[in-house]
């Protein structure tokens, strides 16, 4: 068996089929065929195509870990909205085992083992205002707040208002943000954050 070489991919957050290929020294076909088997057997746990990661990793994965995870299942993608939040400390609302993010291609939710990964589509000219952090991308807290506001301004988003801290969100740069978005999201801004 060659499970235990595998578990040298225990310091990763995912691997492909090439990357088995290169810690074996088999062809990528054979790879395939391995970790088709593995994640039968219960050993991997498959992402999306040709994405793995091993069982015993996931189930010690922290939220960082799965920020990671989830920049990979929908490329381009940024954590935002309440996960975000959430990572700032500007809710008190704690998300257990579900993490959101913006993306450009579709919404769309996967469910992997427990964990739900929750992708909202936005206009591609809001797809701004994000950084790279401990190698994940997220947005900033304003811009967080505005992909929820914007989305529930639409009827596509649930959103708690008072679990958010409006004292931690800075104004300033949140009006400067505003200005790309639709009448409907900036009525609804105005309107709870007192910016007129």
């Amino acid at each position: 068996m060659k499970y235990p070489e595998l578990r040298k991919l225990r310091e990763v957050d995912y691997f492909t089929t090439d990357d088995v290929a290169k810690l074996l020294n088999i062809k990528t076909s054979s790879a395939t065929v391995l970790c088709w088997r593995y994640t039968k057997k219960g050993l991997f746990i498959r992402l999306k195509k040709n994405f793995y990661v091993l069982k015993e990793r996931w189930q010690k994965n922290s939220n960082p870990d799965f920020y990671r995870i989830s920049n990979i299942l929908q490329v381009p993608s940024y954590i935002s909205m309440m996960t975000a939040l959430s990572f700032y400390e500007v809710t008190t609302q704690v998300q257990r085992n579900f993490f959101e993010a913006t993306g450009i291609r579709k919404t769309v939710e996967y469910d992997i083992e427990g964990i739900s990964f929750k992708f909202y589509k936005i206009k591609r000219t809001l797809y701004f205002d994000f950084l790279k952090k401990d190698d994940f991308f997220i947005a900033t807290k304003e811009k967080a707040f505005l992909d929820a506001i914007y989305l529930y301004s639409f009827g596509k988003y649930t959103l708690d208002f008072d679990s958010i801290d409006l004292k931690k969100i800075d104004f300033e740069r949140l009006t400067t943000l505003l200005h790309r978005f639709p009448e409907k999201t900036k009525k609804i801004i105005k309107r709870i954050c007192k910016i007129y």
